[in-house]
């Protein structure tokens, strides 16, 4: 069985984590390593009070008292320098704890200072001292409402730093979870399903957790990732007809380097209280999937191109139903010419608590690109005023071409996205086959 350490940074990132192992314990799973960071003291030692505490070795923990003050400078420069040797010995007493190390999965926002600063100068340290194994994050983007005034600065200089030492990355905007929490809030409310909704089967309940009810308005929304968390590792925490190992969603999804974002989404939102699930059923999660209301970012993968896609299944689905699925949705569906067969697929056995089955999809598709866009845009409205740019340069090491560095690493990869756009609709050409001569 591989392993995965979990990297959990800053406010956010700890959040979710603590979600992630709440559920993940739910389902007797073998709990993993975690490491545990960030330059505030409140959620980590909220964690160490609460329900949790003892899964967490305290000895995997590094706090600071004084933040890093919603800059990404201050995160990445100044705490990475002071905390690197601290990190770098947590991550290697981690590792020893495994027996075939895998993954690490850093969790954070890129909107704040300590995950997007201090998270990303993680992921160098983990490339320099583990250069085989895998890093996934989970990036939480802020949205145009964030109230965070720098979180464009923040996210910006953060998304050159994953452009260059992720393997993957699973972008997350919150608006696209407020979204969906409003979605089943008016799905339950409405009466219009009457009672056939299993109340623990909803993706934000935590409902017979370890974890006190929702009582902060992001638990809903950070259960939702933590779902997504729980889901991408169920293949190498149960056993499965057909078990997805994480180096191959790298492997089959990421055909280029720098294009290795990718757009997750999640069905059902909620189990209905039948007992047998009629193929209709199954069939509609498999649709949800590719909905825009039922992805994690704010895009619509459906009416953009698709470089591959990933279907993890998990619960009393047969491969024939699978089959059966990407069958009849490959038509509506716009492949890259040169993978057009560019589908993975997995089925674990265990469904995840109150669930009878559950689909994570996972897809590099170009829709991902609006989103870096926009992001572009809120970035050059503060920089072309210099606004709030001294806070960052008057942090030790940081100068102004770190700005343009990443302004134009970011542009990079939007022209690239605009590279593959710009071969929709061409037709597939039939590919010359091998003479053998017999």
């Amino acid at each position: 069985m591989t392993q995965s350490v979990v990297v959990q940074v800053g406010q956010c990132g700890n959040q979710i984590g603590c979600c992630f192992w709440d559920l993940a314990l739910r389902e007797h799973a073998a709990v993993n390593q975690a490491v545990l960071i960030d330059m505030e003291e409140g959620v980590v030692n909220e964690i160490l009070q609460g329900p949790l505490r003892d899964v967490f070795d305290t000895k995997q923990l590094i706090t600071d008292i004084s933040g890093s003050g919603n800059n990404w400078a201050v995160g990445h420069k100044v705490f990475g320098s002071l905390y690197q040797d601290q990190i770098l010995e947590k991550f290697r007493k981690s590792a020893e704890h495994c027996d075939c190390l895998q993954c690490f999965f850093i969790i954070h926002s890129m909107g704040g200072g300590t995950g997007s600063g201090l998270g990303t100068f993680l992921l160098k340290v983990l490339e320099d001292e583990f250069p085989e194994v895998y890093r996934f994050v989970t990036s939480i983007y802020p949205s145009g409402e964030d109230d965070v005034i720098t979180s464009p600065y923040n996210s910006i200089l953060a998304m050159k730093e994953l452009n260059e030492h992720a393997d993957c990355v699973l972008p997350i905007d919150n608006q696209s979870l407020f979204d969906i929490i409003s979605k089943i809030d008016l799905m339950v409310n409405s009466g219009k399903l009457g009672t056939t909704v299993k109340p623990k089967s909803l993706v934000t309940s935590s409902s017979g957790a370890l974890k006190k009810q929702h009582k902060k308005p992001f638990d809903a929304m950070n259960n939702i990732v933590a779902n997504l968390l729980l889901n991408l590792t169920s293949s190498a925490r149960f056993e499965g007809s057909l078990n997805m190992d994480l180096n191959e969603i790298s492997m089959n999804l990421v055909p280029f380097p720098q294009l290795h974002y990718l757009v997750s989404s999640l069905t059902p939102l909620y189990t209905l209280t039948d007992v047998n699930i009629p193929p209709r059923r199954l069939d509609q999660m498999f649709s949800d999937a590719f909905s825009k209301d039922h992805q994690l970012l704010r895009a619509d993968p459906k009416h953009s191109l698709y470089l591959a896609c990933a279907l993890m299944v998990r619960g009393n689905v047969q491969i024939s139903d699978l089959r059966r699925n990407i069958e009849r949705l490959k038509p509506s569906l716009q492949f890259v010419s040169w993978n057009q067969e560019g589908w993975k697929t997995s089925l674990c056995s265990v469904p995840p608590v109150g669930h009878s089955h559950s689909l994570l999809a996972l897809a590099n598709n170009t829709c991902v690109k609006p989103t870096f866009m926009e992001l572009k845009e809120r970035f050059m409205r503060l920089y072309k005023k210099k606004a709030h740019l001294h806070h960052y340069l008057q942090v030790e090491g940081m100068e102004e071409s770190c700005f343009t560095e990443a302004v134009s690493s970011l542009s990079a990869l939007i022209q690239e996205y605009d590279q593959l756009d710009a071969t929709k609709n061409m037709p597939v050409q039939d590919l010359p086959r091998l003479s053998i001569a017999m």
